[in-house]
């Protein structure tokens, strides 16, 4: 391997019960979010106030039915292009969700700035910690394209300040940005305080709205292509010339079990512990595009796949 920079989600076991992984950085840290010790959110959710925690719908199956063994706390599977609900439980409920929080900071940048841009990067871009670039130079300009794909593929939380300080001067005036965005989208339980997901107080969604948002990102042309892909090579400020990048998404690298020819079109994942395991799934058949949103999953590398196959009939 050539000596780049690399971020990298390398999977080092595989058993049905488990999967053990490591994060490489720069900087030695392991973790992939955090170190360890537009579409309607569904015609089903109730309108009302609470914290963290409420519950907004009934807790019902949509047109397929699956029982999971140790479920998620709550979860999803729709169209993707239809936005029809095909299975969920506590759909509604607001739950911290980790780095899936960087698929609203994706959109926001999509929507607003160029890939041929520039980015200042602050000391506290660069020393933002958890999963990272680390090797952003302080007080030097990077082309903006490598630190977004970095974001959704490697899910950077240093790429993630640095975007949002180049977009609102601010990752206060960023986060901002980012609530006005889920208040026009119409997302009913979802509020950000940061722009990785990082840290949790605060910072919550739903499974609705994460389907809204999966919708959304899938629907940005320039977010679907970084989504899919499994790796991405630029050339990058600082001494080691290039930036290396690999996806951390489980299923775009081992594709979906007993689905023969689906292609997986993204998403992001998430885990910090409070919101433990978090997944956003889509994958493609034929004409058949199916999402699955996994909130605090204690296996969701059987319960993605199971559920898969029930909606693309595979059961």
């Amino acid at each position: 391997m050539s000596r780049t920079a690399v971020v990298a989600l390398v999977l080092v076991a595989f058993a049905p019960s488990a999967v053990a992984a490591a994060v490489l950085w720069p900087d030695g840290r392991d973790g992939a979010d955090t170190p360890l010790p537009a579409a309607s959110a569904g015609a089903d959710s109730l309108q009302t106030a609470g914290g963290a925690g409420r519950v907004l719908e009934a807790e019902t199956a949509g047109s397929v039915e699956v029982e999971l063994k140790q479920p998620p706390r709550a979860g999803v599977m729709f169209d993707v292009d239809s936005g029809e609900v095909l299975w969920k439980r506590a759909a509604g409920k607001r739950l911290a969700i980790a780095s899936l929080t960087k698929m609203m900071t994706a959109l926001v940048i999509s929507k607003r700035h160029r890939p041929h841009e520039r980015v200042l990067v602050s000391r506290r871009a660069a020393g933002t910690s958890g999963s990272k670039v680390g090797v952003l130079p302080v007080g030097k300009r990077v082309p903006l394209e490598p630190l977004f794909h970095a974001l959704m593929m490697a899910s950077a939380n240093d790429a993630a300040v640095a975007l949002a300080e180049h977009d609102a001067g601010s990752v206060a005036s960023f986060v901002d940005q980012m609530n006005r965005e889920a208040r026009a989208m119409r997302l009913r339980c979802s509020h950000f305080t940061t722009p990785s997901g990082l840290k949790n107080r605060g910072n919550h969604s739903c499974a609705l709205d994460l389907m809204a948002l999966a919708r959304a990102n899938l629907a940005d042309a320039r977010i679907a292509r970084i989504v899919r892909r499994r790796e991405a090579s630029f050339p990058f400020p600082g001494k080691l010339g290039s930036l290396d990048l690999y996806n951390n998404h489980y299923f775009l690298s081992r594709g979906i079990a007993g689905v023969p020819g689906a292609e997986v079109t993204g998403l992001k994942t998430g885990l910090t512990i409070e919101a433990g395991r978090c997944y956003v799934t889509t994958a493609r058949r034929g004409s058949r595009h199916l999402g699955v949103v996994l909130l605090d999953a204690p296996d969701p590398f059987r319960q993605v796949p199971r559920l898969l196959r029930a909606g693309f009939g595979e059961q």
